[in-house]
């Protein structure tokens, strides 16, 4: 009985060895690359993580989706070319009031009350 039992118990190490070696290859997140000088550890998930949410980026694009989708469905085509301008859509650069209205021939003040307008009624229409 006590070869048995002394079989057994090495057959436990060596079963114990071999599941070892089967997740010796295995990686996780969380598994410590080094130390820093203070003793912290620096893991795997530190060195891939962003800081950007993902959530929040997709939120911001379809937010965005939406006003832009505002923007091109407008039928007054001068509030439209205003704002166009004014914001740099269409990858263009974005002008002040002053180069908007000398560019469209109109008075600074009435570009800065168009503007205003049809900020109000995009931010009504994307609610």
């Amino acid at each position: 009985m006590l070869k048995s039992q002394s079989e057994w118990i090495a057959n436990e190490i060596l079963m114990h060895f071999r599941a070892g070696k089967k997740l010796a290859n295995d990686v996780y997140l969380n598994d410590t690359l080094e130390i820093d000088k203070d003793g912290n550890p620096l893991t795997i998930e530190d060195t891939i993580s962003s800081p950007d949410d993902l959530a929040d980026n997709l939120e911001t694009k379809i937010r965005w989706e939406k006003v832009a989708k505002i923007i091109e469905d407008m039928e007054d085509e001068r509030e439209k070319e205003i704002i166009i301008l004014r914001y740099g859509l269409h990858n263009k650069k974005p002008l002040t009031q002053r180069e908007v209205a000398q560019r469209l021939n109109i008075s600074r003040s009435y570009v800065s009350r168009i503007e205003k307008k049809v900020l109000k009624d995009i931010k009504r229409l994307a609610e």
